[in-house]
């Protein structure tokens, strides 16, 4: 399956900022836009800015198992780097 990776920073409630990349099987910048809010909402940050300023394409690439899996389940993967909960 080939994945597409959004690279995604964005300010925090407290004023920190988390960087995630939301991963989709679709390159479809709204789609992932969508998924990163639905993200964020389910770890309570739900009014956190997210639009094409936060969240841009970085590249597409083969998918491992376990983000194969999500994708296949809820549509998208979030991989979390810096300032996630």
């Amino acid at each position: 399956m080939e994945i597409h990776v959004y690279d995604t920073y964005v300010k925090a409630a407290d004023g920190h900022t988390m960087h995630f990349d939301v991963i989709t099987g679709e390159k479809d910048h709204d789609k992932a836009i969508t998924y990163g809010k639905e993200w964020l909402e389910s770890i309570g940050e739900g009014q956190a800015e997210m639009t094409t300023n936060e969240c841009q394409f970085c590249h597409s690439q083969g998918a491992p198992e376990p983000v194969e899996q999500a994708i296949k389940e809820k549509g998208y993967f979030i991989q979390k780097m810096e300032g996630c909960p």
